[in-house]
């Protein structure tokens, strides 16, 4: 077990002034670079030295990185994009308030101003084990201590799971599936665009990370489509204190309805899984539908099919029932129109 010294170790700091500036340095230097944004995650690893690097490129100069811009009737924002500003963005709140709704709930104040959307998209699994040193399958290991008879996995997953049972943290990542975002990835002479949804990996693709991020590339901004612009939305973050914690359980939803009946629908949930997952299956299976409790009552019924709580976990499992519910039939708390 890792020995938490508190003292962030020597490394070589770079302040690039422009993306083309940080894409060389993260070409050239490759696996050794460690990319920080608002510094949230990064901070915490550091500190207790379970991760070291040699070089960090840090990205608070990088004037393109950040802000909120039309894109071809929707939005594009810069990944260094403090939650605070995506949170209180007129035009955000406006169209796309399910987004700002979820990075306003994100921790406290403080850490809001501070911390950014791609970082917020972008960071770590949040398992202690993991997180202080234990040599766990996420580590290299050959063991899930978090699986174990004795585990503490109050917080772990019950869906999904492949040999690591850590839960993806992100309050922003489901609001930004069903959203339809596009996810804009850089690096020196290239550039990619995946699905939010796609952005995100399980251990039982790549254990060690939990995005497609590559060495040498960068998250640069994230788009948001005008598909769903003004659509009945609803978010809702399950956590122990009113501030600061990460979610039990969250969900995001976007809606249409046509004449009382739901034409088409994005439903994502968070902190279940290694992932947060879209639910395809409860999408498919309630357009066309009423937007009634029945419909409501059997999304949720869907969305646990599958689940397979941990020792102590299983208080999940009605939990994102009743979120998926809600988030299908409305109402408060967290809906929004």
């Amino acid at each position: 077990m890792a020995i938490v010294h508190d003292v962030i170790p020597p490394f070589q700091l770079f302040q690039p002034a422009s993306v083309d500036e940080a894409l060389d340095l993260l070409d050239a230097r490759g696996q050794e670079a460690w990319v920080l944004a608002g510094g949230m995650d990064s901070f915490d690893w550091l500190k207790d030295r379970t991760k070291r690097t040699s070089v960090v490129v840090e990205l608070g100069q990088v004037a393109e990185l950040q802000g909120i811009r039309e894109n071809a009737g929707g939005l594009e924002i810069g990944a260094m994009t403090t939650l605070t500003d995506v949170a209180e963005h007129a035009g955000i709140r406006e169209r796309f308030s399910l987004l700002a709704e979820a990075a306003g709930l994100v921790a406290s104040p403080q850490i809001r101003n501070q911390g950014t959307l791609g970082g917020n998209v972008s960071q770590d699994a949040r398992c202690w084990y993991y997180r202080r040193g234990w040599h766990c399958y996420r580590a290299g290991g050959n063991i899930c201590y978090a699986d174990t008879p004795t585990a503490v996995n109050r917080e772990h997953a019950i869906l999904g799971a492949d040999r690591c049972v850590a839960v993806n943290p992100s309050d922003t990542a489901p609001a930004l599936i069903a959203l339809d975002a596009q996810m804009v990835i850089r690096r020196k002479g290239a550039e990619r665009v995946v699905q939010a949804t796609d952005y995100f990996r399980g251990p039982d693709i790549d254990i060690t990370r939990m995005t497609v991020l590559e060495p040498g590339e960068l998250l640069t901004a994230i788009r948001i489509p005008a598909t769903w612009a003004g659509a009945r939305f609803y978010f809702e973050k399950v956590r122990d204190r009113q501030v600061w914690d990460f979610p039990l359980v969250n969900v995001a939803s976007a809606l249409k309805a046509d004449g009382g009946r739901i034409a088409d629908a994005r439903i994502a949930v968070g902190a279940v899984a290694a992932r947060p997952l879209r639910l395809q299956a409860v999408e498919r299976a309630i357009a066309g539908r009423p937007m009634n409790d029945e419909t409501a009552a059997m999304a949720g019924e869907m969305a646990i099919q599958g689940a397979v709580p941990l020792r102590h976990n299983a208080y999940k499992v009605p939990l994102l029932r009743n979120l998926v519910r809600r988030a299908v039939r409305g109402g408060p708390p967290g809906a929004t129109t």
